[in-house]
């Protein structure tokens, strides 16, 4: 879409991610750095503009929602009746093109085709996976199971399985699925589950949504 910016002469702005947030948000991150936040009602279609995060220097999306840029900086938000910052994971300088959380963990996946994960409340490094050849466009967690699901240029979706060490703490990551969407950019993955069973995938130029699931 095309909008006329306060800060500059007017400039094409497009979306960069999206994700839900307290139930009743849609969170919409964009090109120029800020994150829409969209009032849904229960019913009906008149959908408002709550409020916009300004938090990233650089394009691009503890609490219920992460957003991310790309330099790399992971942001925490609370929802409420207004979004409350919590606190920056400072970027390394990589973009960062997908984010997701899950019982105080972040996993962001960036375009080294690593997937890292942090604890939201220390803003620690817990966990590095060397998971795709390729920039990671896609990444998704099952809220029952903890499964994480990635998928990425290089024509691979993983299924990781991410869990706690009862003594440690320590995060672990264990490897349980491949599948390769043959001369497909994956751009798109998604749990079609809360328990991480099936998922579907799309790519760039691919006017197909695939599902996998048991066999």
């Amino acid at each position: 879409m095309d909008t006329n910016s306060s800060r500059s002469s007017p400039h094409s702005v497009f979306a960069r991610g999206i994700a839900a947030a307290g139930g009743r948000f849609v969170c919409v991150g964009t090109s120029f750095g800020a994150v829409l936040v969209f009032d849904i009602p229960p019913k009906g279609t008149n959908v408002t503009l709550s409020e916009v995060l300004e938090q990233h220097r650089d394009p691009d999306g503890a609490g219920d929602l992460v957003t991310a840029d790309d330099s790399g900086t992971l942001c925490l938000w609370s929802s409420g009746e207004e979004f409350t910052l919590l606190g920056k994971i400072p970027g390394s300088g990589c973009s960062c093109s997908s984010v997701a959380l899950w019982n105080g963990v972040v996993a962001a996946g960036y375009g080294d085709g690593q997937i890292r994960l942090w604890d939201a409340g220390s803003g620690r490094i817990r966990a590095q996976v060397s998971a795709h050849a390729r920039w990671i466009y896609a990444l998704d967690l099952a809220p029952l199971t903890g499964k994480l699901l990635s998928g990425a240029e290089d024509s691979f979706v993983h299924v990781w399985k991410l869990s706690r060490d009862p003594d440690t703490d320590d995060i672990e990551v264990r490897h349980c699925h491949a599948e390769c969407v043959t001369d497909t950019q994956v751009c798109g993955a998604r749990f079609c589950d809360p328990a991480g069973d099936t998922f579907a995938v799309t790519g760039y130029d691919l006017s197909e949504i695939l599902c996998y699931g048991p066999a």
